[in-house]
């Protein structure tokens, strides 16, 4: 039985956390927004928005990678896959390690739209930052390192 405290810790760290994540959705939605109708992100789903920026932070993934990543099946990732390279968002090379694999990229066109996106997220963190303030920051900042370390070498913890 989990202790109480530590209960009541997740809890809040969780919702905080929800929180954070709903700040970034937000200016990712009205980032695009922005852009206008032709911006390639137009319609995008959270869940096609989410993988292609999960392939931008990696810059190169196989779907097996990326089905793992997503904790969807392969076939799953290679439908959306395919959606989002008739979309111009990403490409698809074979891979000069192995021919049978492919390797899956952010096109170069879509990165410059990432990237103006992206810096939107940024201000609506230093934004943050600002309003929480220097002691604060450097706090939080010093808690992300040792979560980071932590998730980066418990991989298992989402089970």
């Amino acid at each position: 039985m989990t202790d109480p405290n530590t209960l009541a810790s997740a809890r809040y760290i969780f919702t905080t956390g929800r929180k954070v994540h709903d700040l970034v959705q937000q200016t990712i939605t009205a980032a695009c927004m922005a852009e206008g109708d032709d911006h390639r992100f137009g319609e995008l789903s959270s869940s096609q928005m989410n993988m292609v920026l999960m392939i931008r932070v990696r810059e190169a993934v196989s779907v097996t990678q990326l089905a793992a990543l997503l904790s969807v099946s392969p076939p799953s990732v290679s439908t959306m896959v395919d959606r989002l390279v008739e979309r111009g968002l990403l490409t698809r090379t074979p891979s000069s390690e192995d021919r049978r694999k492919v390797v899956i990229r952010v096109s170069t066109e879509a990165i410059e739209e990432i990237s103006r996106v992206e810096e939107k997220v940024l201000g609506a963190f230093v934004r943050l930052v600002e309003a929480v303030g220097p002691k604060t920051t450097q706090m939080w900042c010093e808690v992300l390192d040792r979560v980071k370390d932590v998730l980066e070498k418990n991989n298992h913890l989402s089970t």
